[in-house]
């Protein structure tokens, strides 16, 4: 078993998770080169930043179980099988709460291989005995996940409770997760919460990030989840790509440095797309892209001193005996002709 890990991840640590997932979301483009809501129901669950539990990601406590056991998941809109740590564990790592354990509760289920749910599954197999369903998730940092696939009663909210749930049963999981109870999948796909409650929500779900200096965000199922604060909200569609049926994609028409258009061809945003994934951290372009951005960001910031950079961040600055630091507007522009100003603090 791994050690218990609390403090937050080092920027190595970062880079590296996201170097190696954004690596697997390329190949698995490259390898395969609206519902109307049903009901006016909505359920908001508090989002947190990982950091208290050694993660860089967000994370979402939601109840499992009969008398239901309240867990705390990172929550990826990049992936679509929802599954915790169980015992009896064969390889678990260190989680916050105490392992989920089956036979304590009373609407826990094993699936067969022979149901609908467990033919959803992109890697699937039967145990010889009893024809129970096996999982497997391989994430594209190498983290895994495999056990037994399984039905529970969920629980978002007290008046938002869901039997009958299939959910990943986690016997042998690797990777890092560190400190969370498991993971929950809102991709596209059929075995995600967003698809198993679209009976309820009509796989409308939204959330708000918490910023570093706040204390919680929400996630939001239902629609019109995002309209509290709706004067302040700007919409761009979201795009569908038969080579990543599960993911979430976005247009980006175009990158502004201090207010002027960078000469960037169309067709290197559109091809394969762009996604928008909550289990990435940092933002990347295709490198025509970069090379516009990083070219004309540093004509811009020639009267400060270049310093070594860390990683893939190779325009970086000492900006020592400056009392003061301009620094040039950096703006996103998206399909519906929305521009979004990055906050200084990202770049």
């Amino acid at each position: 078993m791994n050690e218990a890990r609390t403090s937050a991840p080092t920027l190595a640590e970062i880079m590296s998770h996201d170097e190696v997932r954004v690596n697997s979301l390329q190949h698995r483009l490259r390898v395969k080169s609206d519902r109307n809501s049903l009901d006016d129901s909505k359920a908001t669950l508090p989002a947190k930043p990982g950091q208290s539990i050694g993660s860089g990601n967000y994370v979402v406590t939601l109840g499992l179980g009969t008398p239901k056991k309240d867990l705390t998941l990172t929550f990826d809109t990049g992936s679509d099988v929802t599954w915790i740590q169980c015992q009896p564990c064969f390889s678990c790592y260190q989680q916050q709460e105490p392992i989920f354990n089956p036979s304590a509760t009373q609407t826990y289920k094993n699936l067969s291989c022979t149901t609908p749910q467990c033919s959803q599954l992109l890697i699937s197999g039967c145990t010889r005995a009893t024809k129970t369903c096996l999982y497997a998730v391989i994430y594209g940092d190498s983290s895994f996940t495999i056990g037994l696939y399984a039905t529970e009663t969920v629980t978002l909210t007290p008046s938002d409770v869901f039997p009958g749930f299939a959910f990943g049963c986690g016997l042998n999981n690797t990777g890092l997760f560190h400190g969370a109870a498991g993971l929950l999948g809102l991709g596209r796909g059929p075995p995600s919460l967003v698809a198993q409650t679209a009976s309820k929500y009509g796989s409308y779900f939204s959330y708000c990030l918490p910023t570093l200096s706040s204390s919680s965000g929400t996630l939001v199922f239902g629609k019109d989840g995002g309209t509290t604060n709706s004067a302040g909200i700007k919409n761009t569609p979201l795009l569908t790509n038969s080579n990543g049926p599960s993911f979430y994609f976005i247009e980006v028409t175009g990158i502004k440095v201090a207010g002027e258009l960078l000469p960037i061809s169309q067709s290197v945003f559109s091809s394969p797309g762009t996604i928008i994934d909550s289990g990435t951290v940092i933002t990347r372009l295709q490198p025509e892209a970069y090379d516009a951005l990083r070219t004309r960001f540093r004509q811009l910031m020639m009267n400060y001193t270049m310093t070594q950079g860390v990683s893939l961040f190779d325009t970086c600055y000492d900006f020592s005996g400056h009392d003061t630091v301009e620094v040039p507007t950096i703006n996103f522009v998206f399909g519906g002709n929305v521009e979004v100003p990055i906050l200084s603090p990202g770049y």
